[in-house]
């Protein structure tokens, strides 16, 4: 398989939903280069990662065949270190954008972010794996990176909005990220078990169907939609 050929195949997927997102935008358009940067802001969040993770690891021992120690590694080792990384950037950097004007934004900017940290992970694991783990993560892991940025993205932009709750829905975004990112590992890290592998597909279809949601209601609400609703997730 050809460098050019592995390339496209790990990189389509993050384009594929960055572009799905930034259509979804009807109401006010982000600056493109505002989105390749939120892109590469992701990219630079897996740098954080591991800085993070190398000395957990080092002093972390996981049993692999223990389903309480793959929680542990599930949730708090990968999940909630990989959420943090890119929520630093979208809180820190990007909230504070004279761009982010609507609540929308905040899946817009955290969608790009978790696009740009799962195309750099994505690359890693096909050039050292093939195509057969390009293509299941091109259906799996990109979409799923995709959905916790959703979420959290909803949560952010709530939490910018209303004014009163600013710190509570900031906590809440990174922590349902972290969640649905846990859940999703945690079934495929104890795959050992028959058929538990199942329970990651239904994570991940449960937080493609609220994703949805997420980015309806904020449409709905955008100060620059003339029909307004209001709604929650």
């Amino acid at each position: 398989m050809s460098f050019l050929t592995l390339l496209s195949l790990a990189v389509a997927p993050g384009i594929a939903i960055g572009l799905y997102i930034y259509l979804k935008d009807h109401h006010e358009r982000e600056p493109i280069g505002l989105l390749l940067m939120s892109f590469f802001y992701g990219a630079i969040s897996t740098v954080i990662t591991l800085l993070i993770s190398w000395p957990l690891t080092a002093n972390v021992s996981i049993n692999e065949n223990s389903v309480t120690d793959q929680f542990l590694n599930a949730f708090f080792l990968v999940a909630l270190v990989e959420e943090f990384s890119k929520f630093l950037f979208v809180r820190f950097i990007l909230y504070n954008n004279k761009n982010f004007n609507e609540p929308f934004d905040g899946i817009v900017y955290a969608l790009m972010v978790s696009m740009g940290f799962a195309t750099l992970e994505n690359i890693l694991y096909t050039f050292e794996y093939g195509v057969t783990t390009g293509i299941l993560r091109m259906f799996t892991a990109v979409p799923a990176h995709a959905t916790f940025g959703v979420l959290m993205g909803y949560f952010l932009g709530i939490a910018k909005f209303t004014h009163k709750r600013e710190l509570y829905f900031a906590f809440v975004a990174l922590f349902v990220a972290t969640l649905f990112h846990g859940a999703y590992d945690y079934f495929w890290f104890i795959n050992y078990i028959p058929g538990v592998w199942i329970g990651a597909i239904v994570s991940l279809i449960v937080g493609i169907v609220l994703s949805k949601k997420a980015i309806r209601l904020h449409q709905s609400i955008s100060p620059f939609n003339q029909n307004k609703t209001e709604g929650t997730i």
